[in-house]
């Protein structure tokens, strides 16, 4: 599947890096109510690590579920935090509220109960 936006950058060839295509097509396969992290979809795939998974995801994410791809501690993606929470809950995505104390009052995602595997949903 070719990916375009005029928000993404692309080769000199008009389509998406091999390597940007695979973990699109791992964001893809996330069910609904579930997340893996950027290490998870770096190591489903055998290749990269969690900065490169990230870096895909920022550069070409914006036509994928890119809410489901998330930090291993649960925290909600800085700047984007509103429009992922939104995902999260019209999803039913595990959240653990966050109390008083923290800041914002963002809650995080619960990464026991909503972390895929990548093969079972």
């Amino acid at each position: 599947m070719v990916r375009m936006s005029m928000e993404e950058p692309v080769g000199e060839t008009g389509e998406l890096p091999e390597y940007a295509e695979r973990v699109l097509d791992v964001a893809d396969g996330i069910p609904p109510g579930r997340v893996m992290t950027y290490g998870d979809v770096a190591e489903w795939l055998g290749d990269g690590g969690p900065r490169q998974v990230g870096r895909v995801m920022a550069l070409y994410g914006g036509s994928a579920p890119w809410w489901r791809v998330v930090r291993a501690d649960g925290t909600l993606l800085p700047g984007h935090e509103l429009r992922a929470l939104g995902h999260y809950r019209e999803e039913g995505t595990p959240l653990r509220e966050a109390g008083p104390a923290a800041e914002g009052h963002v809650p995080r995602i619960d990464m026991r109960r909503a972390r895929w595997d990548g093969t079972h949903t």
